[in-house]
């Protein structure tokens, strides 16, 4: 949302193209979660391995991280360039899951969902 705003502000030529953008990653966002609550699918529980962060729910599919992160990168895409933007989106997805909060799955879901959405932001 940030990068969105800052370029909202900055590249007033491309103004429509940032703003639409971002309110791709807000769609994104927004869906991931209302699809979480109707889901219902719990966070991974292992008894010898806790997450090695809080959560803001015990909610996991799909994972809204990856969501958001793909509906930015495929968004923003045109507007920064893919290797700059499809790395950090990468990790950030792939870190849920090192980190204990999902399932490989969730993320998986997050990331396509996010893509799908974030296309509509291009």
């Amino acid at each position: 949302m940030a990068l969105g705003g800052a370029g909202t502000v900055l590249d007033r030529r491309r103004r429509d193209r940032w703003r639409q953008a971002t309110l791709a990653v807000l769609a994104a966002q927004v869906t991931s979660t209302a699809i979480k609550l109707v889901i219902g699918r719990r966070r991974p529980l292992v008894d010898e391995l806790p997450a090695l962060i809080a959560t803001p729910t015990g909610l996991s599919f799909p994972s809204s991280h990856a969501s958001g992160s793909f509906a930015a990168a495929r968004a923003f895409a045109p507007l920064v360039g893919a290797r700059t933007i499809y790395p950090p989106a990468t990790a950030m997805a792939l870190s849920r899951v090192l980190l204990g909060v999902h399932y490989p799955s969730d993320v998986v879901a997050g990331a396509a969902l996010g893509a799908v959405i974030g296309s509509l932001g291009r």
